[in-house]
């Protein structure tokens, strides 16, 4: 009897699952997935459209004051809210608003104080001369200063000169600690300053 040539074994390459594919189970030539097993989408994101309208104040919470209120069930939490708001050329506005959420005391008070908006007399980035401001227990002193010199001022009195647009003043506290009487009487001072013209006109 003749004896059989075996015939050669195919390449590892060509070898075909159980299902016909292309050396993979079953067949499926998956590519790159993502983390939840999906197709992975190429290309970055877009960026996201951000429809908040622009402001054209500047905004700064002072002070966010908690209160609660003790029922049969528990305590029930309300925040107050303290804003100031200028556009920097010399106007300025204060605004306290109330709410049970912290985010719709500050809306609150931020729309109060755009619509209690007060123009002050500037010269520059100084005030035109010393002043001083009272209201309640609130007693605050405000001093013109050299060109650089700086806001010299911290809390409410800085946070108020800021949005008025004021950037060389001397400032110092006398008074209460209160964040609402120290704000009033920053605006009390500023709403006394009278430049030179106005000062003329009184006395003549």
């Amino acid at each position: 009897m003749s004896e059989q040539t075996p015939s050669p074994a195919p390449a590892s390459g060509s070898a075909k699952g159980p299902a016909g594919g292309n050396g993979n189970a079953g067949g499926n030539n998956r590519g790159p997935r993502d983390s939840r097993g999906g197709p992975r989408r190429g290309g970055p994101r877009p960026p996201r459209r951000d429809d908040r309208p622009v402001s054209e104040y500047n905004d700064k919470v002072v002070n966010v004051n908690r209160c609660a209120k003790v029922v049969k069930g528990g305590r029930r939490f309300n925040f107050a809210a303290l804003v100031v708001s200028g556009d920097g050329k010399g106007r300025v506005g204060i605004g306290y608003g109330k709410a049970k959420e912290v985010p719709d005391a500050i809306r609150k008070g931020t729309e109060r104080a755009h619509r209690a908006l007060a123009t002050v007399n500037l010269r520059g980035n100084t005030i035109p001369h010393d002043v001083i401001g009272r209201c309640d227990g609130g007693v605050v002193m405000l001093r013109p200063a050299a060109p650089g010199t700086g806001l010299i001022a911290g809390g409410g009195v800085r946070a108020v000169l800021e949005v008025a647009g004021l950037k060389d003043v001397l400032s110092k506290s006398m008074g209460s600690n209160n964040p609402q009487a120290i704000v009033k009487a920053t605006l009390d001072g500023l709403s006394q300053l009278r430049t030179l013209a106005q000062i003329k006109a009184i006395r003549s």
